[in-house]
């Protein structure tokens, strides 16, 4: 047992002295030998606490109290920060989650991967508050309360948070949970509406409701007047994504600009867009910047979606084959470079975790550049093909650090790339989500 460390029996409380965050963002204690999560304490802290789950080789438990605080605890600015699964570090200072997740990082990328990158990237860095533009709120009428509650999970369990405000979603959606808790619950269908997704656009917004069961004539009107009264646009969904279609047809479209590009980026409500805004557009310039294009590249990017990255390069003058998954996110990346006038670049279909693309006539030319941006699963399919492509620089941009580090240890150790840097990126401000971005050059 560590110093300041008590054993909590079932139904009692204990003290713990809290050395680390783990990856969600948990106070980390040894007690009799065994690692405690403890949801909401900080390193540097002496806790009472209760056990709340027992396993073989960890134990789980709630924060009773706070008896030696952190110097770098703060006042959570939220009111259901603790119950709403949305956020779990809003009571550490957004410096040390900075710090935190650049460790995050650095831990996965030599202890998986074995590497260490030759520079370590300042962190970028956004706005902490109203940052997030795309979101999925559940929705659950509640009889006893007489309404629908509206917002993201609870902490650790399934039920939906009972929300008034958030603090994160982007304006006008983040002051728009209350009405819309009172839109739902006078509803003839409030109890087949369970989801809403959220799609923040520079001049729009959109809220796309899933429903369950057929809108009564009611219902509908109460919807138009709920979009006319706070300016934005309603789309439903009643069955897959491809039934998503706007309450009142045509709908304004939704976009974002990258400025330091002159590119404009359309997409659809439910299309995957990065969360944060301001932040994506300087983690556009700072892969532009260190992948360097000129008009004598050829530069494939894997993963593309709707052209983030390959449309700011293909207008610094490089050729460039963009390569996605989803037909729908092509089509639409296709129409985003024919709306910026960039003929210089190639979009493509395919499956990039089956093998099997490497057959396609654009994985048998060569490229000098590489661009990645994978999902959570990361880019193990496609690595071999980086190196024989014959790409010399290759950047990478992570959502999972976990799977970074692990290709990362793979084109340093068996494709002959160094990684020459990287760094954080504050994607998601409040949360133990950590975005990064990775270079690579061929030694």
């Amino acid at each position: 047992m560590s110093r300041g460390a008590t054993s909590a029996a079932a139904g009692q409380t204990a003290v713990a002295q809290i050395t680390d965050l783990d990856h969600d963002g948990r106070g980390v204690a040894h007690v009799d030998g065994k690692v405690v999560f403890i949801d909401g304490a900080l390193p540097g802290e002496r806790v009472e606490w209760q056990r709340t789950r027992r396993k073989r080789s960890f134990d789980e438990g709630r924060l009773v109290a706070v008896l030696e605080p952190s110097s770098h605890r703060v006042e959570p600015r939220c009111p259901h920060f603790g119950v709403c699964g949305g956020c779990v570090l809003q009571h550490l200072a957004v410096e040390q989650q900075i710090a935190f997740k650049e460790r995050q990082l650095l831990d996965a990328l030599a202890r998986i991967g074995q590497v260490v990158p030759r520079t370590v990237l300042p962190p970028l860095r956004g706005p902490v508050w109203n940052y997030r533009r795309r979101a999925r709120l559940g929705a659950r009428w509640v009889g006893p309360k007489n309404k629908t509650v509206v917002g993201f999970r609870e902490r650790s369990s399934s039920f939906v948070a009972d929300l008034r405000e958030c603090h994160t979603l982007a304006e006008p959606i983040g002051r728009l949970i209350e009405p819309l808790s009172k839109l739902l619950s006078g509803l003839s269908i409030r109890a087949h509406v369970p989801q809403i997704e959220v799609a923040v656009g520079d001049q729009v917004s959109a809220l796309v409701f899933r429903i369950m069961k057929e809108l009564t004539p009611a219902d509908r009107e109460a919807l138009e007047a709920f979009q006319r009264a706070h300016g934005v646009e309603i789309y439903l969904q009643p069955g897959g994504y491809d039934t998503v279609a706007p309450l009142m047809a045509p709908a304004t479209p939704l976009e974002y600009r990258l400025p330091h590009f002159d590119v404009q980026v359309r997409f659809a409500p439910t299309d995957f867009i990065q969360i944060n805004g301001e932040l994506n557009a300087r983690m556009v310039e700072r892969a532009v910047e260190h992948l360097e294009p000129n008009a004598d590249d050829h530069i494939l990017e894997l993963f593309c979606g709707l052209g983030n990255f390959s449309l700011p390069l293909a207008r610094r003058g490089a050729r460039v084959i963009a390569v996605e998954g989803e037909a729908g996110l092509v089509a639409r990346a296709r129409e985003n470079a024919r709306r910026n006038g960039l003929a210089n670049i190639d979009f493509h279909v395919a499956d990039l975790s089956n093998p099997e693309f490497r057959d396609s006539p654009w994985a048998r030319a060569q490229y000098d550049k590489v661009l990645l941006d994978p999902p959570r699963a990361g880019a193990r399919e496609a690595l071999a093909l980086i190196d024989a492509v014959g790409a010399k620089q290759v950047v990478y941009v992570s959502c999972h650090p976990g799977t970074l580090a692990r290709d990362a240890g793979i084109l340093v150790h068996e494709h002959g790339f160094q990684l020459e840097a990287a760094g954080v990126m504050d994607m998601f401000p409040h949360t133990a989500h950590v975005e990064s971005i990775a270079v690579f050059r061929r030694q």
